[in-house]
């Protein structure tokens, strides 16, 4: 995650400090990353972060130390029917995404 990221989302949380709480991505343990920003620089700890794609991924210190880059990472692109046609959804525009965001999966026992 580079620093305009990290600025953004102090800015959006009023704050000069954030926790990211989530699961590392190597090892699945619970990881805590801590950013704080003072007037001249941004000091991460904890553990790395992340922004491939619109999800953060979380990195505890010890993996991190291993290896820095985020590895076995994939994007899927999920498709779905708008207006008769499977389009890829990061195509959509803007109001057909918010759409796909609200629509939800109803499972049925037909066996």
């Amino acid at each position: 995650m580079n620093i305009k990221q990290l600025k953004k989302y102090l800015k959006e949380a009023q704050s000069n400090h954030i926790a990211f709480e989530g699961v590392c991505h190597d090892c699945n343990c619970p990881v805590t990353v801590l950013v704080d920003a003072s007037e001249k620089e941004i000091n991460i700890s904890g553990g790395a972060l992340y922004k491939p794609d619109n999800k953060i991924y979380c990195k505890c210190q010890k993996c991190f130390q291993k290896d820095n880059q985020l590895r076995n990472f994939q994007h899927c692109e999920v498709y779905s029917r708008v207006v008769g046609y499977l389009r890829p959804v990061e195509q959509w525009n803007g109001a057909k995404g918010e759409e796909f965001k609200m629509r939800k999966e109803f499972i049925t026992d037909l066996k």
